[in-house]
């Protein structure tokens, strides 16, 4: 029987997201525009198995009780350890913050990245290569959002969008960027922020050159707040740059209606 901890470079007792984790880093190795290896589709295949089977609790469940019990290796070397004793290292520090996500401490790897930043010139753009950087971005800003700080969530995420147009590493999983970062725009940023405030959240969202689709959305909610704070006139200018960028932009008839702007143009 194949082992599919093995294709992902993991143990059995792995956690959920080293396996997501895992297969997302192997898989961008296999994409064309960065490898040439020609056994690359068959790769590709035995990931995806492995991977559909392991992040189904159920299915890996059962995987797990054919392959045995799990077979632990000897540990030489505390990694973790080590980086946490190096307490002065910057380095070693948004490192240790980087191991702990992978390794299921989310809460450790916060409650860390928030002390560093307590330290002005702390970045961990400044510590952690590009790739990494990312990846790590992407998990802190799931911990922040679980703890319901969505505005910090929301601009680790923005950077990510920022590093990823600038040169494509997510590629098939940044939909999941623009996914989680229209939940929190319009789900969750609302609860704790005025219109004011949400407003210029809006404008950021709508200058990060997702798509026209994705500006043609924040443009429009960007209308929508102008007509909530009584400005019809720029609630009908922003909708209209909305419908430039997306003619058929959902929710748009009704809003026109709301503004009574009945005669704004697409042309």
């Amino acid at each position: 029987m194949r082992n599919h901890y093995e294709v992902l470079g993991l143990e059995q007792d792995c956690s959920l997201e080293d396996i997501k984790s895992s297969f997302r880093n192997r898989v961008k190795k296999l994409h064309p525009d960065v490898s040439r290896d020609s056994g690359g589709v068959e790769k590709f295949r035995l990931l995806l198995a492995a991977y559909r089977i392991l992040t189904d609790a159920h299915k890996r469940e059962e995987y797990d009780r054919q392959l045995g019990p799990v077979k632990r290796k000897t540990v030489e070397f505390d990694y973790r350890e080590f980086l946490k004793a190096r307490t002065n290292d910057a380095q070693s520090q948004s490192r240790l913050v980087f191991f702990d996500l992978l390794h299921d401490q989310g809460e450790e790897a916060l409650e860390l990245y928030e002390k560093l930043l307590l330290h002005s010139q702390f970045s961990l753009e400044l510590f952690l290569d590009r790739e990494d950087f990312m990846d790590c971005a992407f998990m802190l800003a799931e911990e922040y959002e679980r703890g319901g700080k969505y505005l910090k969530a929301l601009g680790l995420l923005s950077r990510i969008v920022e590093l990823e147009r600038q040169k494509p590493y997510f590629r098939h999983f940044f939909e999941e960027v623009r996914s989680r970062i229209r939940t929190l725009a319009v789900l969750k940023l609302p609860r704790e922020l005025g219109p004011r405030e949400l407003l210029s959240r809006y404008f950021e969202l709508a200058a990060l050159g997702l798509s026209d689709g994705e500006t043609a959305f924040y443009t429009k909610k960007i209308a929508e707040l102008y007509l909530e704070l009584g400005r019809a006139d720029l609630a009908g200018e922003y909708l209209e740059r909305g419908l430039r960028l997306s003619p058929r932009l959902s929710g748009a008839g009704k809003l026109k209606e709301r503004i009574g702007c009945g005669q704004i143009s697409v042309g």
